[in-house]
């Protein structure tokens, strides 16, 4: 398999900080490429004979504005079993409902656009209810929980200009770690 030829910006370009504007129907083939490329490039980076052939930092979401394109556009690769993984396409992406549980990741939120360790909690909620269409511009609604609520949480923050670190308390980084829950 050969590694997609795609750029991930880092998080010292403005770019990042861009809010994403909706995507009109139909997609182009350009973006359809994109689409199937950035998921390439997820799931090879998840798989340690890729990722330590093309030294790859492992991710399982990739938003466009990450590839400097300010389309309300992530994907979402998630392994179900060694190398089998789900795909997840979400454009035009809206919060339907969230839990009042929150939740953070114990060892730390990482973004392939941050390549340096950032310490502290990025709460998050525990289940979250969205609203989205694919790449055929079919409506669909996907309530995710635990690891998976967590990366689309992530990546709708991507669309609005937001780096999960902007989500820790810069005074107090483990500020309320005893009213989330850890996983």
């Amino acid at each position: 398999m050969k590694l997609p030829d795609i750029n991930i910006l880092d998080e010292a370009d403005k770019v990042l900080r861009t809010k994403s504007f909706d995507v009109i129907f139909p997609l182009s083939e350009d973006d359809k490429k994109l689409i199937n490329d950035s998921l390439d490039y997820l799931e090879m980076s998840q798989i340690d004979e890729y990722r330590e052939k093309y030294d790859l930092r492992a991710g399982m979401g990739l938003s466009f504005i990450q590839l400097g394109i300010p389309k309300r556009i992530f994907v979402i690769s998630e392994e179900i079993e060694e190398n089998k993984f789900n795909r997840h396409v979400v454009i035009n992406p809206k919060i339907k409902s969230k839990s009042e549980e929150l939740i953070f990741v114990g060892e730390g939120e990482g973004c392939l656009s941050v390549n340096r360790e950032v310490d502290g909690i990025v709460p998050r909620h525990a289940r979250v209810t969205i609203e989205a269409y694919d790449e055929d511009g079919v409506f669909f609604e996907i309530r995710v929980r635990e690891d998976m609520a967590v990366a689309f949480q992530h990546e709708l923050d991507h669309l609005e200009g937001i780096l999960f670190m902007d989500r820790i308390d810069k005074k107090n980084p483990f500020k309320n770690r005893n009213l989330m829950r850890e996983i």
